[in-house]
Formats: structure tokens, C-alpha cells, sequence
């Protein structure tokens, strides 16, 4: 991509372009924004970044330039800053080395002119206290130099008035002689007052030169001061304005970052003062909110929009026809983030169960954690054999079932009208799943094959879900959730993890799926990927990473998250998430931006056009957005949360006991249940003798399988099962017998009881869908069909 070519560099002029810079060996050049000014080298990320945030400064009056090769140089100034630049051609790199070279000169030579004097305080810029402090010693010094010397010149003219008397009363005398006797000693005393006399003359003629070359220096050095403060005002000035610049972008910002003001729930008083005052044209570049990370930039910036935008809702339309957006999603539903008032009253009439807000404190066990993880480098993590010690007391089947805690964001997104305002409520809803997991560094157990779990919270939040285990090879869950407010979700997740050695990555693999019951939208997305950090050294870490794509099936609505990796080298704020709402034409409509562990906002956007270049020369989309608002916020863990697995309040009641649930509930499962009660001796053999079992029940379905085979070819015999038990084993445990072991040979021979294996026409994928029968069965009390698992 080409550039205007910058005119050839004179003294004195600023200088300034792209170049190259070296990060580091994992980024290596990146590109940045250089200005070069008053002998001074500044580089930013992008143009926009100099009214408010220099990356870093260096001073060319003691830098070394050196040239490597036809587009590399390197900027150094002893060690402290060192700069490895590349131009794009050998040209560019020449024009920038000739800049350079002069004002280097200039900086040194301005330099030398300041020390001329060789004065104690340096002339370079210091702090208001030490300035002055230096400047009235330098003033009282020079002032008792220039006492004495004056004290000098009045000693030498009393010795030249006493010495040049004495010398005429000895030519008077010497006139007056007559006799030649005489002669010789008045010739002695002349010729003695005379040398004290040019004695004195000389000392004399010495102290004025002193006086005046002091003075001269003095007063030279002295405009040298008074331009020193002059600059020194200047560039004070200037400090001031960026302070009042960057002032200015950080009050802007808390105000787009302020939670629920006043006027949010009333959509009057939101029209009127929705939007940012209007700065100054100076102003425009800080208020810019950028969205790169070092990891990958990214496409687009968010600027405020133009005033205009922000007007009434009787002027509303009229912004909707310039913008070709319909009039119903500019006046955003923000009467959908407040409570909901169209709720039934006479749920508040029945009492509400309290629930359990404390379980046992986690004991604390010593396990030699290097002992167990050193055979298991490059193995899946379901086929670990793991002691609970490394678990929480809670099953994968209710892990998948918290993504229900803020269900709250499905009911605001079922009242929705537009279809863009209920992929902003989903895609948050799509973020919140993952803020249980950020200190939450226990496995969670591999549920048996058919075991279930209910979450029955009807009456409390109008929802209710089940989770069941349909497959143990690859072990895979599904999970139904409806709401009575319009909403069903379900989900079928399979997971394929790998340890690292230092790391753990898990990959949920399988889709999830969110229908709405009035507007018939159908949504889809998949999971990101969860990382473990510090598995053998150092304190355990989640991250999450990757990229969601929320789809609306029946509109074509799309949006697209990005999880931003944790990296030591960005400055970007961890955990930060970023999305863009557009329709089925690719026209962006909403700024999703936060942290997938505190909240999420959205924005709505009025314009958006193409920016200028950014990192690695990737050009970005600039939107214009109204005032951010928040659409989620993370619940505070409950107190003593740290002692607790670092569950959240819904996750405390996941293990509670209750009425009526099936025989092969998660909380039915004693291992899980010892482990909570920090009884964890006996969770591990209570945990070998389920592993156990549950292998003698897999042969037993493998010898059923083989009596129910119609061909030898497809049967597997007998003998073969009695025979190789360790490799069935190896599928329940997990151990190294396993090795090698094709699975696809060997199913699970299993058929779910609540879920069947369906083709969805509308989203094209195969996943098991809850039949129902369930509630009906648990309302009857008939669990008669349900196996023995525990």
C-alpha cells in the first residue's frame, strides 16, 4: 500500500511517519506512529494516540545512530532506551536517518551552547522544587563572586591612589636634588614606588578583566536561563493541555461507563441527555476508544457520536431515515433492562424456598501434584485417572446447568421486538456463561453414563432444566432448559481437552442452541476455548479464548465475539471481550465491549466508515456510537466465597437435597457428596467403587450387544470381551491400557432416556433434543425405568 512521501527533512522541522518497530520475540516489528521534534524521538500506536498517549520518548542529544542494513537502524543512548527500527524501503530509511542526524546536531550543539558556562545545575528540565532551588543558589553565588571582585577593584584602586602618591612626592624630590651623593639612593626609592605602582596597575587591570568576563558570562548564561524558561513555560503549557486532554477523555469515559443513572429506566429523560457535550475540534482524537489488543488488532474503533444523534424521540425517525435504520431499533427497548413488571403477581403470593447459602470449608489436603500429571503429557483429560483432590463437588452436568444463572438476559431478550435488540441480550447471555469459571479451578466430575440432573427453578425464576449424560466415549451431556417467559435452550456439549505440561486446554465441541417461542428466532453459537495455566508451578489461571459467532437462522442476523488472550505484553484490559451486532446484509448495528468476569456493555451504532490503517496495516472500521450502556453485570461472589470453591450463589444450592428428583440425579452421587462434606479418603474409594461398577455394567452392555448382533462380521465375540478387559478399562479409567484403542469399534451401546438424536432442519446440525416425558414422570413418582447407578 502506498504512501505520500514525506518532503526531504530540514533543520528544524518536525518530522514524522510510520516505521517498524521491535517489540519482542513473539511479536516481533510491529508498526508504529514516530514524531520527531525539538531533539526528541516519540512514537505512538496509531496517529490519533498523540493527542493523548505517548508509548515513549527518547532524547537524540545523547543517542548513538546506527545503521544495520538498507531498512534497519537502531537508536540507542546508552543502554537505558534502545530503539531497532525498519523503514519500508531504503529511500524511507534514508530520509529518516538525515532527520535524525539533524536534529541531533542541533540538540548538541544547543546543549554545548548551555554548558559554555560551566554551570553546576544542568540545563536539561527538572522538577519545579529542584529548578528553583538550584537557580537561587546559582543567583546567590554569582552575587557574592561579583561582591568580591568589586571589593578586589576598590583594594586596587586605594593601592594605586596610595602607591601613585607616593611615586609623585618621590619625582618632586628628585627634582629638588642637588647634590650628586644623594642621587643614587632617591633613584632607588623611584625606581621601587614605580614597580608598586605598575604592580598595582596590572592587579588592577586583572580584577577588571575578571569583573567584565564574569559579568559577559554572566549575562550570556543568564538569556541562556531566560530561554530555558521560556522553552521550559512552553512545554508546561503544552503538559497542561494534553492533562486537560486526557482529563477530559477519562471523565467522558466514566460517564459511558456509569451504571443505570436515574434517567436510564425512563426513556424520556434518556432522550434529552443521552449523549456527549461537544467539544472542541482538538478534542475529536481523545475521544476515541480503541478496541487492538497486542495479541491481534482489531477491526474496528468506537468514536461518540455527533451530537445530532442524540436529539428526542420526535426527532428520532428522522435520524433513523439518514442512517436506513427502521425507527423501532433506534428507540433501543430500554424498558427491557429493568425488572420485568409484566410479571405474574401471584407468584409473590406463594413462599419463595430459601436456600442454602454456605457448604463445608475446603479442607486443605497436600497431593503431589507432579506424581500423577508426569505419565498423563499429551493424554485427554477424561482418560486421567484423577483423585477428587483435584475436583470441586460439582458435576459436569451442573456446570453446564449454571450457564443458567443470569437467565434473566433470555427473559429481557424475549420481550424484544427487533430481532438486533435480542442478539445484543443473547450474545451477553452467550458471555455470562463464562464468569463462574474465573477462579473456578476445580475439575468438575465426569458424570456416569445416564446419570442426570435437574435444575427445577419454576416458581423462583420461571425456569427449568435437565441435563443428562448420552454418551461416555466420547463422554458428551445435553441439556434443555424453558422458561414460561417464551424461551427454550438447549445444548449438547462434548469435551476434548489436552494436557500440556504447563497448561490444560479444554475444547467444547457441539453447538447450543436458544428459540424464542413469540418471534420464532432461532440462535445458534459454540463455545470458546478454556485454558488452565500453572498446572505444575505457580497458582492456577483460567483464561478463555477464541471466537464466537451468534446466528440469528431466520433473519440472518450475525454477531461476532472475540475473547482476547491474556498476554503479558498487552496493555489491553484482561479478560476483554468485543462484538459487533450486524444484519443479514453485513451492516453493523451494535458495539458489544467488556470483560467475560464483570460486565458487558452495548452501543448503538449511527455511522460507521473506514479508518485509517492500524497495526500491521489492516484498515479499521470506525463507528460512531451513541453513549454506552450497560446490558450485564456480574453477581458478587457470597461471602467466604475463597473457602468455598469459589462458588457462586446458585452453584451453593446445585448440591442441595431435593423432593422427588430421579434416582440418577447428580445429588444422589456419593462420591461428590463426601467430597463436599471434606470427607475426601473417602470420596476417593467411594469414586473407585463407582468406576468399577460402572465398567462391570459396560461389559455386561457389550455381552448384550453381542447377543443381539444379526452377523459375525459386525458382532464383536464374547471370548474377546473376557479376554481383554483391560482395554475396557482403560475406556472408564482412562489408564495408559487405553493407548492405541479404537473407541469408533467399540460404542456405548446406550440410549439416552430423556433425549433423542435429531436432525435440526434449521441450524443443519445433529444433536439430542429433550422428548419430554421427565417432569410428568417426576410429578408421577415413577422412576421404576431408571438404572442403578450409584
Amino acid at each position: 500500500m502506498s504512501e505520500p512521501k514525506p518532503p526531504t527533512p530540514t533543520p528544524g522541522d518536525m518530522y514524522k511517519g510510520w516505521l517498524f518497530k521491535w517489540t519482542n520475540y513473539i511479536k516481533g516489528y510491529q508498526r508504529r506512529w514516530f514524531v520527531l521534534s525539538n531533539g526528541l524521538l516519540s512514537y505512538y500506536r496509531t496517529q490519533a494516540e498523540m493527542g493523548h498517549t505517548c508509548r515513549g520518548t527518547i532524547n537524540l542529544a545523547t543517542a548513538n545512530i546506527a545503521v544495520e542494513d538498507s531498512c534497519n537502524f537502531v537508536i540507542s543512548n546508552g543502554g537505558a532506551q534502545t530503539y531497532h527500527l525498519k523503514a519500508s524501503s531504503e529511500v524511507e530509511r534514508q530520509r529518516w536517518i538525515t532527520a535524525l542526524e539533524l536534529a541531533k546536531a542541533k540538540a548538541v550543539h544547543m546543549q554545548a551552547e548551555s554548558d559554555d558556562s560551566g554551570d553546576d545545575c544542568p540545563a536539561a528540565p527538572l522538577t519545579s522544587g529542584q529548578s528553583g532551588g538550584c537557580r537561587n543558589l546559582e543567583i546567590q553565588s554569582t552575587l557574592r563572586t561579583l561582591g568580591s571582585k568589586v571589593e578586589d577593584l576598590n583594594t586596587c584602586n586605594d593601592l594605586i591612589v596610595k602607591h601613585g602618591s607616593a611615586l609623585q612626592r618621590s619625582l618632586s624630590e628628585l627634582e629638588g636634588i642637588r647634590v650628586v651623593g644623594d642621587m643614587g639612593e632617591k633613584m632607588r626609592q623611584v625606581t621601587e614606588r614605580a614597580t608598586l605602582f605598575r604592580i598595582t596597575s596590572n592587579a588592577m587591570i586583572n580584577a577588571c578583566r575578571d569583573f567584565l568576563s564574569l559579568a559577559q558570562s554572566q549575562s550570556k548564561r543568564w538569556q541562556k536561563a531566560l530561554q530555558v524558561e521560556r522553552d521550559q513555560r512552553i512545554r508546561l503549557e503544552e503538559t497542561l493541555e494534553q492533562l486537560a486532554k486526557q482529563h477530559n477523555h477519562l471523565e467522558r469515559a466514566f460517564r459511558g461507563a456509569t451504571v443505570l443513572p436515574p434517567s436510564f429506566s425512563n426513556p424520556a429523560l434518556a432522550s434529552k441527555g443521552g449523549g456527549p457535550v461537544k467539544g472542541d475540534a482538538s478534542d475529536e482524537d481523545d475521544d476515541n476508544e480503541f478496541f487492538d489488543a497486542m495479541e491481534d488488532p482489531a477491526a474496528f474503533i468506537t468514536v461518540p457520536a455527533d451530537p445530532k444523534y442524540h436529539r428526542s424521540g420526535s426527532n428520532i425517525s428522522g435520524i433513523s431515515s439518514e442512517t436506513g435504520m427502521d425507527d423501532q431499533s433506534v428507540n433501543f427497548d430500554e424498558q427491557s433492562l429493568a425488572s420485568n413488571p409484566e410479571s405474574p403477581q401471584t407468584l409473590e403470593l406463594e413462599p419463595v424456598r430459601q436456600r442454602r447459602t454456605r457448604i463445608p470449608d475446603k479442607p486443605n489436603y497436600y497431593l503431589n501434584l507432579w506424581s500423577i500429571m508426569k505419565n498423563c503429557i499429551g493424554k485427554e483429560l477424561s482418560k486421567i485417572p484423577m483423585p477428587v483432590n483435584f475436583n470441586e463437588p460439582l458435576s459436569m452436568l451442573q456446570r453446564l446447568s449454571e450457564d443458567l444463572e443470569y437467565y434473566e438476559l433470555l427473559d429481557k431478550a424475549a420481550k424484544c421486538q427487533s430481532s438486533l435488540e435480542q442478539m445484543c441480550y443473547v450474545a451477553a447471555f452467550t458471555v455470562s456463561s463464562y464468569s463462574t469459571t474465573v477462579h473456578r479451578t476445580g475439575k468438575p466430575f465426569n458424570p456416569l453414563l445416564g446419570e442426570t440432573f435437574e435444575l427445577d427453578r419454576l416458581k423462583d425464576c420461571g425456569y427449568r432444566s435437565l441435563c443428562e449424560q448420552v454418551s461416555h466415549h466420547p463422554p458428551a451431556a445435553a441439556h434443555h432448559a424453558s422458561s414460561e417467559k417464551g424461551w427454550n435452550l438447549r445444548q449438547e456439549i462434548t469435551l476434548a481437552s489436552k494436557f500440556r505440561g504447563k497448561y490444560l486446554s479444554i475444547m467444547p465441541l457441539g453447538s447450543i442452541q436458544c428459540l424464542f417461542d413469540k418471534s420464532d428466532n432461532h440462535y445458534s453459537w459454540k463455545k470458546v476455548t478454556t485454558t488452565v495455566h500453572n498446572i505444575i508451578v505457580g497458582k492456577l489461571w483460567i483464561d478463555q479464548s477464541g471466537e464466537i459467532d451468534v446466528v440469528n437462522h431466520k433473519t440472518g442476523d450475525r454477531c461476532h465475539l472475540k475473547f482476547a488472550p491474556y498476554s503479558y505484553f498487552s496493555r489491553d484490559v484482561p479478560r476483554k471481550v468485543t462484538g459487533v451486532v450486524a444484519d443479514k446484509d453485513g451492516k453493523a448495528h451494535y458495539v458489544l465491549s467488556g470483560t467475560w468476569d464483570e460486565k458487558m456493555e452495548f452501543s448503538r451504532i449511527m455511522q460507521s466508515s473506514k479508518g485509517e490503517n492500524g497495526t500491521e496495516g489492516k484498515q479499521r472500521t470506525v463507528y460512531q456510537t451513541l453513549k454506552a450502556k450497560e446490558i450485564w453485570r456480574k453477581n458478587p461472589l457470597p461471602e467466604g466465597a475463597e473457602n468455598m470453591y469459589f462458588f457462586s450463589s446458585l452453584a451453593l444450592t446445585l448440591n442441595e437435597p431435593e423432593e422427588g428428583v430421579a434416582p440418577t440425579d447428580c445429588r444422589w452421587r456419593p462420591d461428590q457428596k463426601l467430597m463436599e462434606d471434606g470427607r475426601w479418603d473417602e470420596a476417593n474409594a467411594e469414586k473407585q467403587r463407582l468406576e468399577e461398577k460402572q465398567r462391570t455394567v459396560r461389559r455386561e452392555r457389550e455381552r448384550e450387544a453381542v447377543k443381539a448382533a444379526s452377523s459375525p462380521e459386525e458382532a464383536v465375540t464374547e471370548d474377546s470381551i473376557n479376554e481383554s478387559p483391560s482395554k475396557t478399562d482403560a475406556r472408564e479409567t482412562g489408564t495408559d491400557a487405553n493407548e492405541g484403542f479404537d473407541e469408533s469399534t467399540h460404542p456405548d451401546n446406550y440410549t439416552a432416556m430423556w433425549f433423542e438424536k435429531l436432525d435440526d432442519p434449521v441450524s443443519g446440525e445433529t444433536l439430542h433434543v429433550y422428548k419430554g416425558g421427565y417432569w410428568e414422570a417426576k410429578e408421577q413418582g415413577g422412576w421404576d425405568m431408571c438404572p442403578d447407578l450409584f
